[in-house]
């Protein structure tokens, strides 16, 4: 039933003809599951139980629980959810005993409960779950791309210093460097970002009418290259061109 979910964790999946179409690629498809099932490993008695309740199904494993709903009834749309599918969620400590509890009350008095009230209590259940799972997803991903903003920002203020390395940046946002690393994981790297934005202000400059005169080799200090060598040498494996024949054709078009 998805042995492979966390303790605290919640795993949100489709169900129905077109989960294995998502569970491919959540990112890019845009087919909507008939059903969306919440996976999450936690303490609850009753192992073993199953409870169908027109579309939503309630099962119970050793240490598991498994809740269908379908997603048309949901008021939360599926493009929302999509941040959510088949990666572990944490769930928060007191939205995991709420579940608890409220799994283990449900299987204690199932047999005395109207179908459909409860229906509606397991759908307004999922509902509180992803709710609250995908605006802690919101808030984290919003934290780190605050983070990165900060990094950036600091990276722009001190892209002259030739000094400027990833420990340096880590310790100015009080992170730990795999902390920052995990921040750039998108592409060349935090060392990659400080030469693009290095080659970046480069270009800014050379392209300045004003600093026409200026020498190669001071734009190269300015923008934080160890010598006028190494900077010419990586401008025109970036660019195509060396400075010099940057700034000439940019300049006398």
């Amino acid at each position: 039933m998805g042995e492979t979910v966390p303790t605290g964790y919640l795993v949100v999946r489709a169900s129905g003809a077109t989960a294995a179409r998502l569970a491919m690629d959540p990112g890019r498809s845009r087919a909507e599951p008939e059903q969306v099932q919440l996976l999450a490993r936690m303490a609850t008695p009753g192992r073993g139980a199953a409870l169908t309740f027109g579309e939503c199904s309630l099962r119970v494993g050793e240490d598991l629980v498994l809740l269908t709903v379908s997603t048309a009834k949901l008021s939360v749309g599926f493009g929302e959810l999509r941040p959510l599918l088949f990666q572990p969620v944490p769930l928060a400590d007191g939205l995991r005993s709420l579940v608890t509890a409220s799994v283990a009350h449900l299987l204690a008095v199932a047999d005395t409960l109207d179908p459909h009230g409860t229906r509606a209590y397991l759908l307004g259940l999922a509902e509180l779950v992803l709710r609250s799972a995908l605006r802690a997803e919101l808030d984290r991903t919003d934290a780190l791309a605050t983070r990165r903003r900060a990094a950036v920002d600091y990276i722009r203020e001190h892209l002259a210093d030739p000094a400027l390395t990833a420990e340096r940046i880590a310790d100015a946002l009080f992170i730990s460097r795999r902390r920052l690393y995990q921040l750039f994981d998108d592409g060349d790297g935090i060392s990659g970002r400080i030469r693009a934005m290095r080659i970046e202000r480069a270009k800014e400059l050379l392209a300045d009418p004003a600093l026409g005169v200026r020498a190669i080799g001071e734009i190269s200090r300015q923008c934080g290259f160890a010598n006028a060598a190494h900077f010419s040498r990586t401008f025109r494996k970036t660019v195509g061109a060396t400075p010099r024949e940057y700034r000439d054709r940019v300049l006398t078009t």
